[in-house]
């Protein structure tokens, strides 16, 4: 059985919907809230692309590299991004 937290696929994806997604809708990412539809996958992940590119804009932006940016993005690239656009498109409904 996969871990989750909070209901979301693990802490990572939790935090990044609490901190950054919340009270965020599909029009924030340039989408269509009337175009999107869960029943399509390439509509859950161009929502997935565009939301990852924002936060890793967001959060990424203005850490220099070396250790801390590091630890950043390996945080980034363990969020479920298809699980937060699939709760954006929902949350559109």
């Amino acid at each position: 059985m996969k871990d989750t937290y909070n209901g979301w696929a693990n802490y990572e994806t939790w935090r990044m919907q609490l901190e950054v997604i919340d009270g965020m809708t599909l029009e924030n990412f340039g989408i269509d809230l009337h175009e999107a539809d869960t029943g399509d996958f390439s509509d859950v992940e161009l929502v997935a692309e565009n939301v990852s590119q924002y936060v890793d804009e967001f959060v990424l932006g203005e850490i220099p590299n070396g250790l801390a940016r590091d630890l950043a993005a390996s945080f980034l690239d363990r969020v479920d991004w298809v699980e937060i656009a699939e709760h954006l498109i929902e949350d559109a409904r």
